[in-house]
């Protein structure tokens, strides 16, 4: 009986020994990648500055996008200076868990693409769900489902950038992102300057393409700046920005 014991006793360790082994390189592997460190400034409302060891990095927020107000080609957009506010007002001095998408370590500006938590809240979704940012749909990412749902409800209940003060609802509220500050829909429907008349399309393909005025699709061709979308003032602009031109342009 105590033979028949020990090879039973045996038995259950070996299989539970096994389960284990198989059950942690999955754990392990779906674990994300993450690291701390204390946000030293923000930039605006969906970048900021992050000391990591002995290192100090610009941190991209991922799959969120804020109106701008550090480009020097552009003026202030509508609540560009609210989200900067906001987001300063969450992080700056605060210490914060950063987690890497797979898929994309730096943009192409050398700045570190993360998701960023404080104390288990997820940054960039409470953002975009107060109104003080887009969902950000040109690239893929992990979270981007839930982030557009969250936009959505935003946009339902009128939430900050969402409300009448910017425009940015509806169909011709498409190019709202570019204006500095809009007051009605006809305003909302232009680009944010008089020459800066090219469009920054982009496609079904994830393809950018400009549009000059007299172009074959030009009319046709509306702007979602909440997508990614532009408008620019020269073709040179557009190209360094990594567009090219529409084949139906002369």
């Amino acid at each position: 009986m105590r033979h028949t014991h020990y090879v039973y006793g045996r038995k259950a360790l070996v299989a539970a020994f096994l389960s284990i082994a198989i059950f942690l390189p999955t754990a392990f592997a779906a674990a994300p990648q993450t690291e701390q460190g204390k946000v030293t400034s923000v930039v605006d409302g969906d970048t900021f500055k992050v000391k990591l060891g002995t290192k100090i990095e610009t941190i991209r927020i991922i799959g969120i996008d804020t109106p701008e107000t550090k480009d020097p080609r552009k003026p202030v957009q509508c609540y560009g200076k609210e989200a900067s506010k906001k987001l300063t007002t969450l992080l700056r001095g605060k210490t914060v868990t950063l987690e890497k998408n797979p898929a994309e370590e730096r943009d192409k500006y050398g700045r570190l693409l993360r998701y960023v938590s404080l104390k288990g809240k997820d940054i960039g979704a409470g953002m975009i769900s107060d109104g003080y940012a887009f969902s950000y749909k040109i690239f893929p990412h992990p979270r981007l489902e839930a982030y557009n749902t969250l936009e959505q409800k935003a946009r339902d209940a009128n939430k900050g950038l969402w409300g009448s003060i910017c425009q940015y609802k509806g169909a011709a509220a498409s190019s709202a992102k570019s204006q500095p500050k809009a007051t009605s829909s006809a305003a909302s429907s232009a680009p944010a300057a008089s020459s800066c008349v090219i469009k920054g399309n982009i496609s079904s393909t994830k393809e950018k393409i400009y549009h000059l005025p007299g172009c074959g699709s030009y009319n046709a061709t509306q702007i979602d700046v909440s997508a990614g979308e532009r408008w620019f003032c020269s073709e040179q602009e557009a190209v360094a920005a990594g567009w090219r031109k529409a084949l139906n342009c002369n």
